[in-house]
């Protein structure tokens, strides 16, 4: 299974509506697709439509259970798409996993047992904690959503920092899949130039695809719905699909599932 961790630790930046919406790219070309949903707001969760009272199991059971993901999963609205959902009991687990053996590799062991999905996104909490450690350590790549402004730039190296201390310690094959820019407003100047400042530094990392700030991508989540499926016409909807496209390009063969 090929595993990617959509980080980013600025809040607010896309992280949430990027994986919900390249996991349903995903889906609907046929991929076997698992979205793990391991921030404690739990917001990917309730954008793909799954209400906090049908949340029984979640990544919670996963990272201090060892639960199998089998068992923790559950069927969205969209065919081939499973989530594990998020709960507020995960709000406390990276106290509980500072004393647990092993407490940055639970993730990659309940995932590495998982034979029926080919692909699985994980939507990290806006932080690097033991959470996003645990994501990291059992992740192939990283996909990087990046707001553009100016407080965003800062926020990138200190996580590609991360990734480097991440790959010295816990994850050697832990590759960066690209950097996605975000929130992309024309009319603003600063907007531009911070693009054009992430290209020059970051090359070929940097998509192709932009994504718009759209408000039927605001909206969406508010329905139980990925963008794409409440509002496949609209500019956020034709940038997530021209972006999925990207990142198809650029995964491993495809791996096929039991």
């Amino acid at each position: 299974m090929i595993t990617i961790a959509v980080a980013n630790q600025k809040g607010g930046v896309g992280k949430t509506t990027t994986a919900i919406n390249i996991a349903t790219a995903l889906a609907a070309t046929g991929w076997k697709t698992l979205l793990i949903d391991l921030d404690p707001q739990g917001n990917c969760s309730t954008g793909i439509g799954i209400s906090a009272a049908e949340r029984e199991r979640s990544s919670y059971d996963l990272l201090i259970d060892q639960a199998r993901v089998s068992d923790c999963l559950m069927p969205t609205r969209i065919p081939n798409l499973d989530i594990v959902p998020a709960t507020v009991d995960l709000s406390g687990a990276e106290v509980e996993l500072v004393t647990v053996e092993d407490r940055t590799h639970r993730l990659q062991k309940v995932l590495a047992e998982d034979t029926g999905h080919e692909i699985c996104l994980i939507d990290c909490p806006p932080s690097l904690g033991l959470l996003t450690l645990n994501a990291l350590t059992a992740a192939d790549s990283i996909l990087v959503p990046l707001q553009c402004e100016f407080f965003a730039l800062e926020g990138l190296s200190q996580l590609l920092q991360t990734v480097e201390r991440v790959q010295e310690r816990f994850n050697a094959d832990l590759g960066i899949l690209g950097i996605v820019l975000t929130m992309f407003d024309r009319r603003n100047r600063l907007t531009d130039q911070v693009a054009d400042d992430v290209r020059s530094c970051l090359r070929d990392l940097v998509f192709d695809a932009v994504i718009p700030r759209n408000v039927r991508l605001s909206e969406a989540p508010s329905h139980g719905l990925p963008a794409l499926i409440y509002d496949h016409a609209c500019p956020g909807s034709q940038a997530y699909m021209k972006l999925a496209r990207e990142l198809i390009a650029r995964l491993p063969e495809r791996r096929i599932a039991a």
